[in-house]
């Protein structure tokens, strides 16, 4: 007996240490910060467009001055020279896409900020993993970062921070195993200038890690009144957060209409269904203040309204809405399929549901196995355009 127990607690001993030691530096958080680990911090930007050890501001002023997206700051640093802030943006051209990172895995991305100019619905942000010809992220880069209407509003989430004066920010996990390769399109008619960086871990991924995906959606007031956020999902994986921007075009509380989640062969009735747009946002009662009798703002870690855009009694006419929920510790599992709707509900007379035709703007947010099915194509200028 006393050997039995004496080869368990050697075991036992072994198998955590073993586990100690094969922490990949992945999943951060308070509890595990001390931990050490083998995985290799690295970080793309314009000043170093790999994101390889010592190869950071290596741009000269003098030599490199006139390459566009080589030394875009050569005037302001020529008299600091070399390592001196010379490249630190990159300019898209009309038309033109751009590889922001081309990286080499495994591994994962950790964070990604940056600041684009112009309008955030004409820069359409992409991200493909592991050699795939079509995206796993495809999305204006507004919506992506929870700013539909082309307006700052700070947000302050777990997942997403938008900070002044147009700093968006993603803590997403986005692990990948061969390569990750992360584009932005300018489909505008004017040049867009970007400061941007990728922060990424080299380190090992485990099987059982999905893949990240975030697809945008607009349904606008002449396309009914409902809502589909996502449909055509196959494969096994987990949804894990909803934005949606909605611009109303009649009076009254808008958002009565109820979210469901259609899985694994569900047909005419959903598994999951919310009970208010409100309430699926994690709000109440029209998320009103009723000492103001106004919209209350709020912006927490899983769930928010945080933008109230109101009219300016000009051209501003119109009063729209951003919101956000992420199923960080309540993701929605699927195991073959995965379709999202949510109804476009309001108040008419005799206490009647009013069928609105609302300009809604979504990107829903899910892991999952790959490959993944296609993408709807992403819809053109005008049905982008906000206005």
């Amino acid at each position: 007996m006393k050997k039995k127990l004496f080869l368990f607690l050697l075991l036992f001993t072994f198998y955590s240490g073993f586990s100690q030691e094969r922490f990949n530096g992945l999943d951060m958080n308070l509890g595990n910060l001390s931990r050490l680990s083998d995985a290799k911090t690295r970080s793309i930007s314009p000043e170093n467009f790999t994101g390889e050890k010592g190869k950071g501001g290596m741009a000269d002023p003098a030599r490199d001055k006139g390459k566009r997206n080589v030394a875009n700051a050569a005037n302001e640093a020529r008299e600091l020279g070399k390592g001196w802030k010379v490249n630190p943006f990159i300019i898209i051209e009309p038309g033109e896409t751009f590889t922001m990172a081309d990286i080499a895995g495994p591994g994962a991305i950790q964070h990604i900020w940056m600041t684009p100019t112009g309008n955030f619905n004409f820069s359409i942000f992409r991200i493909y993993y592991d050699g795939e010809s079509d995206p796993s992220v495809e999305s204006p880069v507004g919506p992506f970062f929870g700013i539909a209407w082309n307006e700052f509003s700070p947000l302050n989430s777990l997942a997403i921070t938008v900070n002044p004066g147009s700093a968006f920010n993603s803590y997403w996990k986005m692990p990948f195993r061969k390569n990750c390769k992360i584009t932005m399109q300018n489909t505008d008619t004017q040049p867009m200038r970007l400061y941007y960086q990728v922060d990424y871990t080299l380190t090992d991924v485990g099987s059982d890690e999905g893949y990240f995906h975030a697809q945008y959606r607009r349904s606008k007031p002449n396309m009914g009144s409902l809502h589909t956020i996502l449909d055509g999902v196959k494969g096994k994986g987990h949804y894990v957060g909803t934005y949606m921007g909605v611009g109303v075009t009649n009076n009254g509380w808008w958002g009565e209409g109820e979210i469901k989640f259609f899985m694994d062969g569900d047909d005419d009735y959903a598994t999951i269904v919310g009970t208010g747009t409100e309430d699926y946002f994690c709000g109440s009662y029209n998320f009103e203040n009723k000492r103001t009798r106004q919209y209350q703002e709020f912006s927490t870690a899983y769930a928010g309204l945080h933008q109230v855009l109101k009219p300016d009694g000009l051209y501003g006419s119109q009063m729209r809405f951003g919101m956000y929920r992420w199923h960080i510790m309540d993701p929605i599992r699927f195991e073959k399929d995965l379709k999202v709707t949510i109804q476009d509900l309001g108040w008419k007379s005799g206490g009647r549901y009013l069928p609105q035709h609302s300009d809604i703007i979504t990107v829903a947010y899910w892991y999952q196995t790959e490959p993944h099915k296609k993408f709807p194509k992403l819809p053109g200028a005008d049905v982008l355009e906000v206005n």
